[in-house]
C-alpha cells in the first residue's frame, strides 16, 4: 500500500515536472512568436520610412534643381523685366545683380543719372530669404553700399 502511494506520489510530482517543462517550452515558442512578429513589424514600419525619406529627398533635390534651371534661365523669360545684358548671375549669397541701364550707357543712348544698380534674388515654390539674405536686404535698405576702386 506504502509503495503505490509513494508511486502515485512520484507519478504526480514526474507529471508535474513534465508538465511544468512541457508549458515553459510552449511560453517560450509564443514569446519567440511575439518577437519575430514584432521584429517583421518594425523591419517594415522601417522600409517604409526609409522609403518616405528618400521620396522626400527626392523631391527636395528635384525642387532645388529647378530653383537653380529657373535662376539661370531668369533673364530670358517674359517676367524679367531688365535687359538681360544688364544682368550679372552671382549664384550665392544673391542670384543677380542687375546693372538697370548699363547696355544702354555704354552704348551711348543712356543717361549715367538713370543707371541703377539692383541686387535681386530668385525664389520658386514656398522658397524664402536666407537669414544672410534678409541681412544684404538690410545692408542695402540702410544704403550701406560702396564703391571701391583697388589699384595694383
Amino acid at each position: 500500500m506504502m509503495s503505490i502511494a509513494v508511486s502515485l506520489l512520484l507519478g504526480i510530482i514526474m507529471g508535474g515536472i513534465i508538465s511544468y517543462f512541457i508549458l515553459q517550452k510552449t511560453q517560450h515558442k509564443i514569446a519567440i512568436a511575439e518577437y519575430e512578429s514584432q521584429i517583421e513589424r518594425l523591419k517594415t514600419e522601417h522600409q517604409q520610412a526609409v522609403k518616405e525619406a528618400r521620396n522626400r529627398s527626392l523631391d527636395g533635390s528635384r525642387a532645388v534643381i529647378k530653383g537653380k534651371i529657373a535662376e539661370q534661365f531668369l533673364p530670358i523669360l517674359p517676367a524679367f523685366k531688365y535687359l538681360p545684358s544688364d544682368a550679372r548671375f552671382l549664384g550665392d549669397p544673391i542670384d543677380y545683380v542687375i546693372f538697370n541701364g548699363y547696355t544702354e550707357l555704354k552704348d551711348n543712348r543712356g543717361n549715367r543719372d538713370k543707371l541703377e544698380i539692383i541686387l535681386l534674388d530668385v525664389k520658386t515654390g514656398k522658397a524664402s530669404l536666407t537669414q544672410y539674405q534678409k541681412a544684404i536686404l538690410d545692408a542695402a535698405q540702410a544704403g550701406r553700399i560702396r564703391f571701391e576702386t583697388i589699384r595694383l
